[in-house]
């Protein structure tokens, strides 16, 4: 039997988990199956970034035994990672060493162009560790119209949530990566997030958009097709839509090809 990929998955702190008595590290289930399904052999990973930095030295080592890395979706960025000079009183579940962990692992993928799937917080993170910024709340940044003049909201069908507990339909560039990969240039996004890209980092761009502008995904601007960045949450409708499972299958995919 042929080896399934490795793929490295950072776990998120979790105070508490059904399954145990204290504090633990988890990973959702739903996206360590859609891995799992696409032939890869997903690992988690501890975050070690003691005081909020991690040894890059020590990461570069780490990484290096997986064929690819899958960073999934958390608790907010802080906000002065990207240079704000206050956070957003919405700003929530802000844990220093997961940001420093998650962003010294996307600089590393990134140098090495190791097959690279982030989802949700995934793409903040790898658009922070390319200097990009992020609106710390979409209603804030969208104020009462967004910016393609609609009501922001009502056409999400989020009833004033935003981005929050809703699907809705995402827009691809014909011509993108997401859209190759995914078979199709409008896909029904699962989104559980209240923030979003602003300024878009060093050698990014943006190929897929909500109907009130948001960003939902960025690529490189070369178009290699081992990095691929979503603001949704494809790993919830996975199991039942064959667009979302394709780009779990890509990722391993391309750990293949490292492997």
């Amino acid at each position: 039997m042929t080896p399934r990929p490795l793929i490295a998955i950072p776990a998120r702190f979790s105070a508490t988990s059904s399954a145990l008595d204290r504090a633990a590290e988890v990973n959702a289930r739903a996206l360590v199956e859609a891995v799992w399904r696409a032939g890869g052999e997903p690992g988690g990973i501890h975050p070690h970034a003691p005081g909020g930095t991690a040894d890059p030295d020590e990461v570069r080592d780490r990484l290096a035994r997986f064929d690819g890395l899958l960073l999934p979706g958390g608790g907010d960025v802080a906000p002065y990672r990207y240079g704000a000079q206050r956070a957003h009183r919405a700003v929530y579940d802000v844990d220093d060493e997961q940001d420093g962990f998650d962003l010294e692992l996307a600089r590393q993928a990134l140098a090495r162009r190791l097959p690279l799937l982030a989802v949700c917080r995934g793409l903040q993170v790898v658009n922070t560790a390319l200097g990009g910024t992020l609106h710390q709340d979409n209603q804030d940044a969208r104020g009462d119209r967004d910016s393609r003049g609609d009501r922001g909201d009502r056409d999400l069908g989020g009833s004033g949530h935003g981005h929050r507990h809703v699907r809705h339909p995402v827009f691809l560039a014909p011509w993108s990566v997401v859209a190759r990969i995914a078979g199709t240039d409008k896909t029904e996004a699962s989104c559980y997030h209240h923030q979003r890209v602003d300024r878009l980092g060093e050698g990014l761009k943006a190929t897929a958009h909500a109907v009130d502008g948001t960003v939902e995904a960025v690529e490189r601007v070369d178009g290699d097709d081992r990095f691929l960045a979503v603001q949704w949450h494809p790993e919830d409708t996975a199991h039942t839509d064959p667009a979302q499972q394709r780009l779990f299958d890509a990722l391993v995919r391309a750990a293949r090809r490292t492997a």
